[in-house]
């Protein structure tokens, strides 16, 4: 008994320095794009910034894309970014969807999928999954959605 107490309170710190909380540092994402180049979130800092993990093969993620497109084109003249994260372990696979779904914003693939370190890092359980990031990189909210993530994008542009 005391040597599984003593073994979960050792996993236990591990298990919450992997999740981002509101208001901390997003951690950097340096993954390559479809031109396998490598592209870092930090290169956004000034812009608000919605990094976005998916997959291709995720309906759900796939159903918020129009979404996410959408909010995009909208706000990106006022310094709004998506940050799309692939965990997609095919990368033709992740090509075909990024086509299909007529994203233009940037994206990045982990081919690594489930065992993915960033999204480790982010403390990534389930996609979609996203995290709003400020112009100065501090997270200011995680999963928001709908007219709650619209109203936040424009808060953080200062509309």
């Amino acid at each position: 008994m005391k040597t599984i107490l003593a073994v979960a309170l050792l996993l236990l710190p591990l298990h919450f320095i992997a999740q981002v909380k509101i208001n901390a540092p997003a951690p950097e994402i340096a993954l390559p794009s479809g031109t396998d180049s490598i592209i870092k979130l930090s290169a956004f800092r000034g812009k608000v910034v919605l990094v976005d993990f998916w997959a291709s093969w995720c309906g759900p993620c796939r159903m918020a894309n129009p979404f996410v497109v959408k909010l995009y084109n909208k706000y990106k003249a006022q310094g709004f970014e998506v940050f799309g994260v692939s965990l997609d372990t095919k990368k033709t696979a992740w090509l075909k969807a990024v086509k299909k779904d007529k994203i233009t914003y940037t994206q990045v693939i982990d081919t690594d999928g489930w065992q993915s370190k960033v999204a480790e890092r982010y403390g990534v359980e389930a996609i979609p999954a996203s995290f709003l990031i400020t112009k100065d990189g501090i997270i200011a909210a995680i999963d928001a959605e709908g007219k709650w993530l619209e109203e936040k994008i424009k808060q953080l542009l200062g509309q």
